[in-house]
């Protein structure tokens, strides 16, 4: 079985990350994990879809027996976590995988998978990423000035991530990620191509 490429997807809360992930769905050959949160979940929230909605006790249990591939606590309240069991599935399926998950997890993934390909998505300014949270009407002042602190620390580590993309505009930021993502997957492929060439040449 092909070793799956891993595709992490961050960014800060309201950088449109979901959305660009949307438009990865758009192409053949992935699967998407299903993050794994203690948090209630929101209106409109089914667990499996978006999230698995999990107690911090068997959140706990499962992170004891490494069950997660990364997981982190965020703003110092709720747990997040993304289920080992998506890589293996990932090979067994022949497909490229895609995480999206915060910039805790992406780093602790880029550690264990130092060939994956690390997308941060960046919004086009701290006036609009703040209009987008405030437009969602989910988060009291408070959670909102909270959440824009972290994306503005989170901003600073972005040096650790293989690409860029901007959304400010959805088609063009679609169209990027898209293109970085295949150009991705057509690298590996020439890779693998050139290191079969050379083992062959070796007989085997």
């Amino acid at each position: 079985m092909r070793k799956p490429l891993i595709y992490i997807v961050s960014g800060p809360s309201g950088s449109g990350k979901s959305t660009l992930v949307s438009k990865l769905r758009e192409l053949p050959g992935f699967l998407f994990s299903v993050s794994c949160t203690t948090r209630p979940p929101r209106a409109m929230e089914a667990s499996g879809k978006w999230y698995d909605f999990i107690s911090e006790a068997e959140f706990d249990a499962k992170a004891r027996i490494g069950e997660f591939l990364e997981y982190a606590q965020v703003f110092g309240r709720h747990w997040y976590g993304t289920p080992r069991r998506w890589l293996d599935e990932a090979r067994q399926k022949n497909l490229d995988l895609v995480l999206e998950i915060d910039v805790q997890g992406a780093a602790q993934v880029k550690q264990k998978f130092t060939e994956s390909v690390a997308i941060f998505v960046l919004p086009p300014s701290r006036q609009e990423l703040e209009r987008r949270i405030r437009e969602r009407g989910q988060d009291s002042e408070e959670s909102i000035a909270r959440r824009l602190e972290r994306a503005r620390q989170e901003m600073q580590r972005v040096n650790e991530f293989d690409f860029v993309v901007v959304n400010s505009d959805l088609e063009r930021a679609g169209g990027a990620i898209q293109a970085i993502a295949l150009a991705a997957r057509n690298s590996r492929r020439a890779m693998e191509d050139e290191a079969r060439k050379i083992l062959d040449s070796f007989g085997g």
